[in-house]
């Protein structure tokens, strides 16, 4: 399936195609609060795992594997992580407070700086600064869209920017296409996660 092909002129594999697929069918079911998203963002993690390691992106195919096992906790989260007492009602949307915010800053900061050095010492990647800090802001992102944040839609929107010029960068035509696709989905996902806060609940730490 790494067989290389062209689709509608773009060089491609079998493999990016079906990551792509799925890929567009985990984000529309995120932006519908629709828990078999996780389903999919495992299977689709697993794909491009495949795709980024191949196209010598460590950062960026290791962070597969994170989303997968961050993946696993989100769907919980999302079915049982409402705040009802017993941890049995589904997961409202909500805002990040400043201590949010500042967490999720420093989060990705570290992450960056962690991931930009192992990358640059232990592997053979071109971009280990880009890919470290995408990388980071990736999984900030993940676990913001775990615990039903809104903002989370904030960091997948920058992210998703600066992933379309990397992948091009990269070869991986295809996924750039996806990444400029998600931009849009992700701001319509933040525009309808908006829409429910009010109904949703108060503002949660």
């Amino acid at each position: 399936m790494n067989d290389p092909l062209v689709l509608l002129g773009l060089h491609t594999t079998l493999f990016e195609v079906l990551a792509f697929i799925l890929s567009v069918t985990t984000v529309a079911l995120n932006i519908r609060q629709n828990h078999w998203a996780w389903l999919f963002a495992i299977v689709s993690s697993a794909a491009y795992g495949v795709v980024f390691f191949n196209s010598r992106l460590y950062g960026d195919a290791g962070l597969q594997l994170v989303f997968i096992v961050v993946s696993v906790w989100g769907w919980y989260s999302w079915l049982h992580g409402g705040a009802d007492g017993g941890g049995r009602r589904q997961l409202a949307v909500s805002r990040l407070d400043r201590t949010g915010w500042i967490a999720a800053g420093v989060g990705w900061l570290l992450g960056y700086l962690l991931l930009s050095w192992f990358l640059r010492s232990y592997t053979n990647t071109d971009v280990p600064h880009t890919d470290g800090f995408l990388t980071a802001g990736s999984l900030v992102g993940q676990v913001l869209l775990s615990r039903k944040k809104l903002e989370n839609w904030h960091a997948w929107i920058v992210v998703d920017v600066l992933y379309v010029g990397l992948y091009v960068y990269k070869g991986l035509l295809l996924t750039g296409v996806l990444y400029a696709l998600f931009v849009a989905m992700a701001v319509a996902g933040l525009v309808a996660w908006r829409r429910t806060i009010p109904r949703a609940g108060s503002t949660l730490p």
